[in-house]
């Protein structure tokens, strides 16, 4: 019988650690589900507060098995807290994904968001930031089973890349997008903990992180701000719900869990969606000319008074000459303030004139009778006829079916041609029935605004950016109006008509100009060959952005293979099979018209398959995604089909040359391209 290898003293060590800060959490977590709240709160309004907040608190405190508990830890080389000075010595923190502390208070596990651990990203031996030694751990499922030092201290260890590093980030992808916190490098760690009141602009390249930057950059904001945005609130907006799914345990993972998820289109509904607009139709109504249009259409129903108002009160009459009735309207027709507001502050406008009136009329009135006189049925309704109430959506309906109107509104702004281009064809009788589309619900959301302010949260994550039309982003904007925001995309990968040319524009129409924009475009997902022939197309669909590198060198990840037509789909099943014989994601990509197709052919050889945003497992790792839902996935291996076939489903070259670029780069550790097709000239 053989005997067990002996460990390593030091791994059992930190092996044990790991154990005690497990039961510490679970005491921690005890702890909160033993209080009781029976003699604490007052009301049951207080009481229900309360308990939710425990509720979270408690599901904040789960221990997640299969997921590391710490990842680090750091040795100084002299004190940071005032008891450890007074002893002397340097002091050692071990970091993790949350705080953990024992029964007397003292932390076993710091919260990596805290500014003693920042050194664990950013310390490097030309500049080790008093770090003496920084150890990584690996782990197999939930044990820790490896550690690795770097002595930043120390002037003759060789300077090398990190085993464990390079492990994490290339370990397979099953389930949801993990996150990176074990792996942030320095300068996705600057994004990171950037000051939470600029707006962040981040132009990253495939696989340089930039969602799981954002994902991390609200953890921090939330640890680091919590009582501003517990209060504002946070917002992540993704391009669609399988996106959204993907990347939805990230937060959760951190120990967040009130940060809201949304696509634009949940952002923006108001009406419900009927009808696709044509790509011509949908980027005319995108175009930002269409605020001021909406602009004047919100107030084209103001008039000018032409009768004095003459309002009775008990016996008396009282009256307000039209001149001063004009004065009025006017001073708030030019007060540019959101249209509601003004129609709900007219009445107590008026009323005021009129007390002037009676205060010269011998009477003394107060407060009381300014409030009465505000809802006069005369006052009323003179505002009710010269500023009448608007609904948003009873007026786009108006401005989209309306000729007449509609030439009034968009006069000098849109041509006769571009308004018979955005008017419906065949509209509906009503609201109800209209054939609303996803660009007509933004212009009711703008419309919503010009009539009554939207709330504004303190920070909202925007993704896949570079894929909206300006009216989009104004939508966003006025969700983050008096906050920040943190605005990730890829110029390269826009792959809509309508898609940004540049971040400046973007963030203007955002309202955010003076952005600071990074750019990121060291790859640590995507194989250099990979991204390198990826690459090719950059100069057709993105001039002047820098092509990426990528840190993963992996020979023979990039496969390309000419299939005779009558054998692409028997090819592409194989193709498969060989995939899921390795550990890890498989992913399918092809243009969205030939999924049907596929679908029929893995069903027919026996090969289970998901879709995008159902959650990968052990026992289903293979996706079939159409290349519009392609953009933000990641798969360990992908094989993609016919490159042509994507090219040319897309309305132009350009998209549709973007689109393939995206489909390119959803790899980790292999690429297989088949094709029976010529391959678009820009990869030959």
């Amino acid at each position: 019988m053989h005997s067990p290898a002996p460990v390593d003293p030091l791994l059992q060590r930190e092996r044990d650690h790991l154990a005690a800060s497990r039961d510490a959490l679970r005491a921690m977590r005890a702890d909160v589900e033993s209080l009781d709240l029976r003699d604490v709160t007052g009301t049951w309004v207080s009481a229900a507060v309360l308990q939710n907040q425990i509720t979270n608190r408690i599901a904040a405190l789960a221990d997640l098995a299969h997921t590391p508990l710490f990842f680090g830890r750091l040795d100084y080389l002299h004190a940071i807290s005032e008891e450890q000075a007074e002893g002397g010595g340097g002091e050692r923190f071990y970091i993790g994904r949350r705080h953990v502390h024992d029964a007397t208070g003292d932390p076993m596990v710091i919260d990596w968001r805290a500014p003693v651990s920042q050194p664990f990203y950013r310390a490097s031996r030309t500049e080790p930031l008093d770090v003496d030694r920084r150890r990584r751990f690996g782990y197999t499922g939930g044990e820790l089973t490896a550690y690795e030092d770097e002595h930043l201290s120390d002037p003759a260890e060789m300077e090398g890349a990190s085993a464990l590093l390079a492990a994490e980030i290339e370990k397979p992808r099953v389930g949801p997008m993990r996150d990176i916190v074990a792996t942030i490098q320095p300068e996705q760690d600057e994004i990171v903990r950037a000051e939470i009141g600029g707006t962040i602009c981040v132009q990253g390249a495939p696989g340089t992180g930039k969602t799981a930057v954002g994902l991390h950059r609200v953890a921090y904001l939330l640890y680091a701000h919590r009582d501003r945005l517990a209060k504002s609130g946070t917002l992540v907006v993704g391009p669609n719900r399988s996106f959204l799914h993907y990347i939805e345990q990230v937060l959760p993972a951190l120990g967040e869990l009130d940060v809201a998820q949304a696509t634009v289109q949940e952002l923006v509904k108001h009406v419900e969606i009927r009808a696709e607009d044509p790509s011509e139709a949908a980027r005319l109504k995108g175009d930002a000319r269409l605020a001021e249009v909406l602009r004047r259409a919100v107030r084209s129903g103001i008039s000018l008074p032409t009768e004095p108002l003459v309002a009775v009160r008990g016996s008396r009459r009282w009256r307000l000459p039209v001149y001063e009735l004009v004065e009025i309207f006017e001073e708030m027709r030019g007060r540019e303030i959101r249209y509601g507001a003004a129609g709900e502050a007219l009445p107590q406008r008026l009323s005021h004139a009129l007390l002037l009136k009676m205060e010269q009329g011998g009477e003394a009135p107060d407060d009381r009778v300014q409030d009465a006189m505000a809802r006069n049925p005369q006052v009323k309704a003179l505002v009710k006829q010269c500023w009448p109430p608007v609904d948003p959506a009873k007026l786009v309906h108006r401005l989209l079916t309306d000729a007449e109107f509609l030439a009034s509104c968009a006069d000098g702004i849109l041509t006769e041609d571009e308004q018979a281009t955005i008017r419906w064809a065949k509209p509906g009788r009503s609201v109800k029935t209209a054939p609303w589309t996803a660009a007509d619900a933004v212009l009711v959301d703008e419309t919503a605004d010009l009539v009554q302010r939207t709330a504004s949260l303190g920070h909202v994550v925007l993704d896949e950016a570079q894929d909206l039309s300006p009216m989009q982003y104004r939508a966003v904007g006025r969700r983050c109006s008096t906050g920040s925001a943190t605005v990730l995309g890829d110029l390269a990968q826009g792959t809509t008509p309508w898609a940004t040319g540049s971040w400046a524009e973007a963030l203007h129409h955002l309202g955010k100009p003076t952005a600071h924009i990074e750019e990121l475009t060291k790859g640590f997902r995507v194989p250099e060959e990979v991204i390198a022939y990826a690459s090719r197309l950059l100069p057709a669909i993105a001039p002047g952005l820098a092509p990426a590198t990528s840190v993963r060198d992996a020979p023979g990840s990039l496969t390309l293979r000419q299939i005779a037509a009558d054998e692409l789909d028997s090819a592409l099943v194989a193709a498969c099979r060989s995939a899921l014989e390795r550990e890890g994601s498989t992913g399918l990509i092809a243009a969205d018209a030939r999924i049907p197709a596929l679908a029929e052919a893995l069903t027919a050889a026996g090969l289970p398959f998901l879709e995008p945003g159902t959650e990968t497992s052990a026992d289903a790792r293979l996706t079939l995604v159409p290349a519009s839902l392609a953009k933000g996935l990641e798969y360990d291996y992908v094989v993609l089909d016919e490159p042509a076939a994507v090219v040319s489903g897309e309305p132009d070259e350009r998209t549709g040359l973007r689109r393939l670029y995206v489909a390119l780069t959803r790899a980790v550790s292999g690429l297989a391209v088949l094709h029976a097709q010529p391959l678009p000239e820009q990869l030959r």
